[in-house]
């Protein structure tokens, strides 16, 4: 039974992950309008996905800041950190860790904040400034375990041993 319900767990994350590639192939293709009802159904479908679900919405906020061009006051935690999305998909990395160190300050200590640096400094080519900040993510939830391990991101240090030291703490 317990085997099954791996099974079936993996399932439905492999569904998710397909679905929410899906929606980002048209994003990549700038074709919003099919990225946008990609998303909102992937949100709608797999709510139970709960990274996956934070960047869907974070690509939501991002076509609707790419359709209204207008500039929005960042505020809160979560401006600050969809900002550092924003930056780190558009290659400005060192803008990204900027927000995502803003939006640190917001609300301390959350691994999504850590795991957005590790991917900017891992983008950059920092090594060991990439690791500390994911051996943190993982520390403070071991969700980004998971993801890292399956980020394209961060292909470049996957056969490294530090890089893989990280998830067996």
């Amino acid at each position: 039974m317990n085997t099954e319900k791996k099974q079936t767990s993996k399932n439905d994350y492999e569904k998710a992950l397909s679905s929410f590639g899906s929606a980002m192939k048209y994003f990549h293709k700038d074709d919003l309008d099919k990225a946008k009802q990609s998303l909102k159904d992937f949100v709608k479908s797999h709510s139970e996905e709960k990274e996956l679900l934070d960047r869907a919405k974070i690509y939501l906020e991002i076509i609707k800041q790419r359709e209204t061009k207008d500039s929005i006051p960042l505020k809160s935690f979560e401006d600050y950190y969809q900002q550092g999305i924003f930056r780190l998909n558009q290659g400005r990395y060192e803008e990204a860790i900027d927000f995502f160190q803003k939006a640190n300050k917001k609300k301390p200590n959350q691994g999504k904040i850590y795991y957005g640096i590790a991917n900017a400094f891992c983008l950059m080519g920092e090594k060991e400034k990439c690791m500390a900040n994911l051996r943190k993510a993982v520390s403070l939830d071991k969700f980004y375990a998971i993801l890292a391990q399956n980020e394209a991101d961060f292909s470049e240090f996957m056969e490294d041993e530090e890089f893989s030291s990280i998830f067996d703490e």
